[in-house]
């Protein structure tokens, strides 16, 4: 979108959508500085997110243009099971890497999630009342509050269910139903609709909004956005999808038709995210179809 080549540090650069954004930055040509912490590699730099002298003088040292924030607790969960950390993690860090931004003069873009919503009025667009049924969906809106009073120039990018090129199946709700798949056998809930969303497709937007707000026009793009494929699918209905890729039958998988017993945090039913804000700044809102990606990945 851009031609002037930008320093970006992507927080959370070892997790399903941080290794997509350094993956997108680094093909436009950008300066990327990828952080981690208990998955951190050679090719990242070890930063604690809760240490926030650890933290200023990591990006004081390094002096980014822009942040792109994805280090988080994405699991439900877990972040029930797990509280105190998650609160620091989901809520507090964002709100300081913001004010540490602001101070440098960076571009900082926090990524949330569709889980601040309570599925009940979908679709929802970014001018629509929040209300989290989840702890999960409480810290990630507190962090979205905070960087809000933390930075008039911050982003936060509101995103639905993820799926990408996973390490491991576990790092997204979506991997993990190839290997149900593959087993041939298991109840699957066929009642609440999902919209996933490609990590690829995600990083492309978040980069686009970084060149966009450090570029040479100087119109920072700033408030609260929203990102999502336009299909809806059930898990059961991403099941076949799969079993037609892989030629397997899937006879063996059984739809479940009534809402499911959530086995900690409850779910919300349906968080269709609307993209208009992202359309009216001049982002482009493309996505990979589902099938087109997953067949070339499963294929691969």
């Amino acid at each position: 979108m851009g031609s002037d080549k930008i320093k970006i540090v992507v927080t959370g650069a070892s997790g399903l959508l941080g290794r997509a954004v350094v993956k997108e930055a680094e093909a436009r040509g950008h300066t990327v500085i990828g952080t981690a912490f208990s998955r951190a590699t050679a090719k990242l730099a070890k930063l604690d997110l809760s240490d926030a002298s650890a933290v200023s003088s990591f990006l004081r040292e390094h002096k980014p243009q822009a942040i792109i924030h994805c280090a988080a607790e994405k699991r439900p969960d877990v972040a029930e099971q797990n509280q105190a950390a998650v609160e620091q993690l989901n809520s507090q860090v964002p709100g300081r890497l913001a004010r540490e931004a602001d101070a440098l003069g960076a571009y900082f873009v926090y990524v949330s999630t569709d889980y601040v919503f309570d599925g009940t009025r979908p679709p929802y667009k970014v001018s629509d009342t929040p209300n989290p049924l989840n702890f999960y969906g409480r810290t990630k809106l507190a962090g979205e509050q905070a960087v809000r009073e933390a930075s008039d120039r911050a982003a936060i990018l509101r995103v639905p269910v993820l799926y990408g090129e996973a390490e491991t199946p576990g790092e997204s709700a979506v991997n993990m139903l190839v290997d149900l798949v593959r087993s041939s056998s298991g109840k699957v809930d066929a009642l609440q609709p999902r919209f996933p969303t490609c990590t690829d497709d995600v990083a492309h937007v978040l980069v686009d909004m970084c060149e966009v707000s450090v570029g040479s026009a100087g119109e920072v793009i700033s408030g609260v956005f929203h990102f999502s494929a336009k299909e809806e699918m059930t898990k059961y209905q991403m099941c076949q999808v799969f079993a037609r890729i892989l030629k397997i039958d899937d006879s063996g998988l059984v739809p479940i038709t009534e809402k499911p017993q959530e086995p900690v945090a409850t779910r919300p039913d349906n968080c269709q995210l609307s993209t208009e804000a992202l359309e009216e700044v001049g982002i482009s809102v493309h996505c990979v179809p589902f099938s087109e990606w997953w067949t070339k990945y499963l294929q691969a």
